[in-house]
């Protein structure tokens, strides 16, 4: 009952009948109903996340994110051998630094937390892309391809291409990349399926 008070609040027209058993019934107009609009991205609504340019600073942290969401979010679809060799424990950071620095690298920061990271190279080619893994379906990975896309058109690229991940795969589907066919790369000695993909900006 006070749901229905709560939908017809302020309205002017509720039209009420009685049948001959005497039971009342009633109607109420579609555009009277109060009923509240939900929001249009809830997932993300406590999140305040600043896409910004990558800092030397930011390394060993990113290459964390990669080696933990490989662990634990990747392995839904790859097995246990090959996520080792996907993300190996033995990290070398000044690699890391160096490979980041090379290409334009886009990083997502919620307060002191890199909630995720993109590159992209000027062949219009994303390379890394993750998402932190406490931050996964929250909305960081499509504002890192919106900062992506943009900044390629700065370049003059209007095409965008990767290699996705079984696990990335819905989510660059999702943001309007076609697969191009399903193939099998080898990395440290373990095959791996992956998707070519792309999308013309």
């Amino acid at each position: 009952m006070h749901r229905l008070a709560e939908l017809v609040k302020g309205c002017s027209k509720i039209i009420f009948r009685v049948d001959l058993s005497g039971r009342i019934e009633y109607t109420i107009p579609n555009t009277a109903i109060n009923i509240p609009k939900k929001p249009a991205n809830p997932t993300n609504l406590h999140l305040h996340v600043k896409i910004r340019n990558y800092e030397i600073g930011d390394t060993e942290k990113i290459a964390k994110l990669f080696y933990d969401t490989v662990h634990e979010v990747n392995i839904r679809d790859y097995t246990t051998a090959q996520v080792n060799a996907w993300a190996p424990a033995d990290t070398d950071i000044e690699i890391w630094m160096q490979s980041l620095s090379s290409k334009f690298t886009f990083v997502a920061e919620e307060g002191d937390t890199i909630a995720g990271f993109g590159e992209l190279e000027v062949s219009g080619h994303i390379d890394r892309f993750y998402s932190h893994k406490d931050f996964q379906r929250q909305g960081v990975g499509r504002l890192i391809l919106k900062q992506i896309e943009s900044k390629a058109k700065d370049l003059g690229i209007n095409k965008l291409f990767t290699e996705a991940s079984i696990t990335a795969r819905p989510f660059f589907e999702s943001q309007g990349f076609m697969v191009i066919r399903k193939q099998e790369v080898e990395r440290r000695g373990q095959k791996f399926i992956n998707f070519p993909m792309e999308k013309n900006i």
